[in-house]
């Protein structure tokens, strides 16, 4: 058991979980979290709170940002507009089919240079050498250009789906596990890319949430068309509600529809009732 925060580097973005250690932000208060390239400013979007986990996994929260600290972060955000519009206009002049998707600045330490990385996205692989070394002149820094898929674009940029909540990959997924067109038909959904296609073009996410579910109901749920006997008397089945783990069921005796639970019908819960049932 410990205690954890939560902070995001912008407003509705990621939301990364840190130890506070011996802080105590409150929501909206500015703090420290450490990165690859030295501590960087967020918001602290959820107080520090007990928690009935353990968190010695968790990296520690680097401190309160100072007026210094502020000034250092506000400085990283001019620079990172002045850098995504100069990308923009260049990127007109030299007539490439790219998108500037988002911009990254780090501030040289040690003796480093000023060190920009431009995520964008393209329908295929562009040649942007020199297009490096016009973004170099322009903004007296090294430059990085990096090219991201359809999926990678939308965690970056962010944006709301069509559940009408921010998306699942620029809030919490960490990782993008593989979603096939199978899973939508076994969900029995639409099979209208409008449909099932999330804001980056690509199948919906959260297809694979639920396939589990419908995994283990057709495993042991009796497929449509088969015979059963229920409660109410014999029939055959019609239709699943997996949500409901219910099935379908036409009697036989006036045609009439009944939902029964799937353990109700499932042959080996009956059997299984039936020799231990006095």
């Amino acid at each position: 058991m410990g205690m954890l925060c939560a902070v995001s580097f912008n407003r509705y973005g990621r939301l990364y979980y840190l130890d506070p250690g011996e802080f105590r932000p409150q929501v909206g208060d500015r703090v420290l979290v450490p990165t690859d390239d030295g501590p960087e400013v967020a918001e602290c979007v959820w107080a520090a709170q007990w928690v009935g986990e353990d968190t010695d996994g968790f990296p520690k929260l680097a401190g309160l940002a100072g007026d210094d600290d502020l000034r250092r972060d506000e400085l990283l955000r001019r620079r990172k507009a002045e850098a995504k519009v100069a990308a923009k206009r260049l990127i007109r002049e030299h007539g490439l089919p790219m998108k500037v998707v988002a911009v990254d600045h780090v501030l040289g330490t040690d003796g480093g240079g000023d060190r920009t990385t431009v995520y964008f996205t393209a329908p295929h692989r562009v040649d942007f050498r020199s297009l490096v070394r016009d973004l170099g002149a322009t903004l007296h820094c090294r430059v990085e250009l990096r090219q991201l898929s359809a999926r990678d674009s939308a965690r970056v940029q962010g944006g709301i789906g069509s559940c009408g909540r921010d998306l699942c990959c620029a809030t919490f997924l960490t990782d993008f596990e593989p979603v096939t067109i199978r899973m939508a038909k076994e969900q029995d959904l639409p099979l209208n890319p409008l449909r099932i296609s999330g804001a980056c073009g690509r199948l919906m996410c959260c297809l694979k949430y639920e396939h589990p579910l419908y995994q283990r109901f057709q495993e042991s749920a009796p497929s449509i068309g088969s015979r059963v006997s229920t409660p109410e008397g014999d029939g055959r089945v019609v239709g699943h509600s997996v949500p409901r783990d219910s099935v379908t069921v036409r009697l036989d005796a006036d045609g009439s529809r009944c939902s029964c639970s799937r353990a109700s019908v499932c042959a080996p819960r009956q059997a299984h009732d039936q020799h231990y049932t006095p």
